[in-house]
């Protein structure tokens, strides 16, 4: 009874913060008065009142995150000249960098390195932590173009990316991560420029604990839905998770932003029945994920007749654990609070099937509810072909063209996955970092490659990722899961917003129906299954019923 309250006080508290921070977002982030923000952009020299077309729009993503890639790049490898480095982190070699900073640009925050005894202080401020704003900003950006793609009517701009970007760094993101850092610090999360604090243990030793500037980064990286935490052991370790009650606030932050963009969405519709809909079906995703995964975990493992407790945190619980496991797979952030390697195998296959149906439970703060909107889209026209109609949406024509790049988007990184997926486990390179043999070794390479396509950056804790070639495949991944569906989407939104809005008749369909909303469940489920069922039968499926036996 009390992990159902948890739940329902959790979701609760999302949904009114919610609806207030969406509705702010909605009012801010479009009003088309100069403000202060614009004005300090401007004096860089950026023009925030021109428009974008969606081929200017999607240019200057990529310039963007070039630049942005660059420069981590460059930081990350030359760290041991840097200032603020008391611990004396050498440089990275240059697949491991790649690899970090594909991750951080991404927004996936994938980690195949130990924070605390790899990066140096100026690296994790500096490189990572701003890119943990401005890769989030990103996702936002994006998301915008697109509603405004449905939106408009005949007209090829979607608005100004630096001017999405900076509007929504600087009056979300920073004034949320400045008030919940101070809050990290009052739980006991360290915020210092010391690399290291010594303590002295019960048997009277001296022991030297890194510390650094991790209250900080813990708020933009739970609130960006970014994951990559300070420390290896991400919320496992009490550095970054203190407390029960920092504990709470973690999930609450995990959820926050993506139900916000939700809400944004619901007060720039015309039709807010719409919005509720979408959010409606993520919802429902969410409740049946978090039952599954509680149910599987709290069974007994019929090897060691115990509950599944291995790779959980003694100071929280069981449920508290598989609920976190579905929170950041649903919401595409990578963080942990125990270990998924350790999970019953039914809890694995919602991560997976969270992260593999393209992270649009919710999704990444702007991405998932893009993503969503391709699985909307083809929703739109199936069921238009069912009627024997051309399929409409906001009395937009949904035509081939359109669909063709929806197919693009949720095809091709599904297929790179199991592709890559593939290769690792046929060669020694892949293989050699397997820990596990049977159905949880093949898991733990599923896992790695659909947490880089899905842009979540959760590791199953099993496998040796610090090696040339996941450093490489994985990487590519993280590129390719992003900017696959980022193109893809300015692409249709830039379509979208040049045709012509078409009066509903009686022969239309009607999109903000609980009818629609099973259709649209369905199709995101048979996605998932059509993709990937084999993959998932041979590994936790496999598993879970062989333990079973």
């Amino acid at each position: 009874m009390g992990d159902v309250i948890l739940v329902i006080t959790l979701l609760l508290i999302c949904l009114g913060l919610g609806a207030v921070i969406g509705k702010y977002m909605a009012r801010s982030l479009n009003d088309e008065k100069i403000c202060l923000t614009d004005r300090f952009i401007c004096r860089m020299g950026i023009d925030t009142k021109s428009q974008m077309n969606w081929k200017e729009y999607l240019l200057s993503t990529l310039v963007f995150t070039a630049f942005g890639f660059i420069f981590l790049q460059a930081v990350i490898m030359c760290q041991a000249w840097l200032p603020l480095n008391p611990n004396h982190r050498p440089n990275l070699p240059f697949l491991m960098a790649f690899n970090i900073t594909t991750s951080f640009v991404t927004n996936t925050n994938w980690q195949n390195y130990a924070g605390e005894s790899t990066m140096g202080l100026f690296s994790q401020m500096v490189g990572l932590t701003v890119q943990n704003f401005l890769s989030a900003a990103v996702g936002v950006a994006v998301l915008l173009a697109f509603v405004r793609g449905l939106l408009i009517k005949e007209s090829i701009t979607l608005g100004n990316f630096w001017k999405d970007v900076s509007r929504f760094t600087i009056k979300i993101l920073l004034p949320l991560s400045i008030l919940f850092a101070i809050f990290f610090i009052q739980q006991g999360m360290p915020q210092t420029f010391k690399g290291t604090i010594t303590a002295t243990t019960l048997e009277g030793k001296a022991v030297k604990i890194p510390v650094g500037p991790v209250a900080s980064q813990m708020a933009i990286k739970m609130i960006g839905g970014n994951g990559g935490g300070f420390y290896n052991g991400n919320a496992t370790h009490p550095f970054e998770n203190p407390t029960p009650i920092s504990n709470f606030i973690q999930l609450i932050l995990i959820l926050l932003l993506p139900v916000s963009c939700v809400f944004m969405l619901i007060f720039m519709l015309p039709n807010r029945k719409e919005g509720y809909m979408i959010l409606s079906v993520m919802g429902v995703m969410l409740l049946v994920g978090i039952g599954i995964s509680y149910w599987g975990q709290s069974q007994i493992n019929s090897i060691t007749q115990m509950k599944f407790l291995e790779g959980t945190e003694s100071r929280f619980s069981t449920f508290e654990c598989s609920l976190w496991s579905v929170l950041t797979t649903a919401v595409a952030n990578g963080s942990v609070n125990c270990m998924h390697s350790s999970l019953s195998p039914l809890s694995q296959l919602v991560a997976l099937f969270n992260m593999m149906t393209g992270e649009v439970i919710f999704g990444g703060v702007g991405s998932g509810l893009y993503g969503m909107f391709l699985y909307v889209l083809l929703t739109v026209f199936l069921a238009g072909l069912m009627v024997g109609r051309t399929p409409e949406y906001f009395g937009k024509k949904i035509e081939t063209k359109e669909v063709y790049w929806v197919g693009i988007a949720l095809l091709f990184p599904g297929l790179l996955n199991l592709v890559f997926s593939a290769i690792a486990l046929n060669t020694s390179s892949g293989l050699s970092s397997i820990s596990h043999s049977g159905e949880h070794g093949l898991s733990e390479v599923l896992y790695a490659f659909s947490s880089s396509f899905g842009n979540n950056g959760s590791a199953f804790a099993g496998l040796s990722a610090n090696t040339d070639f996941y450093n490489t495949f994985t990487g590519m991944g993280m590129l390719f899961g992003r900017f696959i569906v980022i193109v893809a989407c300015l692409v249709i939104a830039g379509r979208l917003g040049v045709k012509k809005a078409i009066v509903a008749g009686p022969g239309t369909l009607k999109t903000d129906t609980t009818v629609f909303a099973f259709l649209l469940l369905g199709v995101i489920i048979v996605m998932g299954a059509l993709t990937f069922f084999p993959a998932l039968v041979l590994g936790p499926i496999a598993e879970h019923l062989i333990m079973g036996q």
